[in-house]
């Protein structure tokens, strides 16, 4: 998994078409938050989403691998005038949690783990920590974007501040690609372009695969649909999204 590194000061510039808004609606309307207060934000990044949470009432915890993100995400909630507890630390390696009413894993975090063990050691582990009756929230690439849309690249942005040229290639495991990216970001200062380079590692599983796990956990009441609608998933559907409850 990647620890995102530099990655982390551009990465809030780089996710403003992610309609967050509507993630916190499909949260709110099956887990509102009077009911379900405790919120666990696996995979938090810079805190953008997390924000909302607490905003909407949540008593919100985060947890990322990245110590650049987590930092940006303590920064954020304090100059909002909230308080989160945030965590480093591996989704696969989930601790000291219990008692949890919703677990979130928000924008395809989740195909950050590439081996199944520990896709199946999360999701086993985030059941460890809910509640009984708490739910899970997450949302993962569909196979249709991961071998044919991801692949129809390289794809390019340029806002006069930040550029990228962002290649993609099969990856090692099935159903799985590699993101290599460079970036050039401007110098407010010198007006000069700053060049690093970032590769990550995604991979999905058919939704299939997901449920089996799933059950064969313990959730009930599974739910499934697409692209932040409530329609069931279709060969061209580019995002799942999973409810499930303990």
């Amino acid at each position: 998994m990647s620890s995102y590194e530099r990655f982390a000061h551009v990465y809030d510039e780089l996710q403003t078409d992610i309609p967050y808004n509507l993630y916190v609606d499909w949260v709110v309307q099956h887990a509102p938050s009077g009911q379900y207060k405790k919120l666990l934000d696996i995979g938090c990044g810079t805190g953008v989403l997390s924000l909302l949470f607490a905003q909407a009432g949540y008593k919100v915890s985060g947890v990322d691998l990245s110590e650049e993100m987590l930092s940006i995400a303590t920064e954020r909630f304090t100059d909002a005038g909230y308080e989160a507890p945030f965590y480093c630390m591996s989704m696969d390696e989930l601790d000291g949690f219990e008692e949890v009413d919703v677990v979130t894993i928000a924008i395809d975090s989740l195909n950050y783990v590439v081996e199944e063990q520990a896709v199946y050691t999360t999701l086993e582990r985030i059941y460890k920590a809910l509640r009984d009756g708490g739910q899970l929230f997450f949302d993962v690439h569909s196979l249709f974007k991961m071998t044919e849309i991801f692949l129809d690249g390289p794809f390019t942005y340029d806002d006069g501040d930040i550029s990228y040229v962002w290649h993609t290639e099969p990856g090692d495991f099935e159903h799985s690609i590699i993101h290599q990216m460079t970036f050039y970001v401007r110098d407010a200062t010198s007006d000069l372009y700053e060049r690093f380079d970032e590769e990550h590692i995604q991979r999905t599983f058919p939704i299939d695969q997901y449920m089996t796990w799933l059950h064969d956990i313990g959730f009930s009441d599974l739910e499934v649909t697409s692209d932040f609608t409530d329609e069931a998933p279709e060969y061209e559907s580019e995002r799942i999204f999973i409810r499930a409850v303990k």
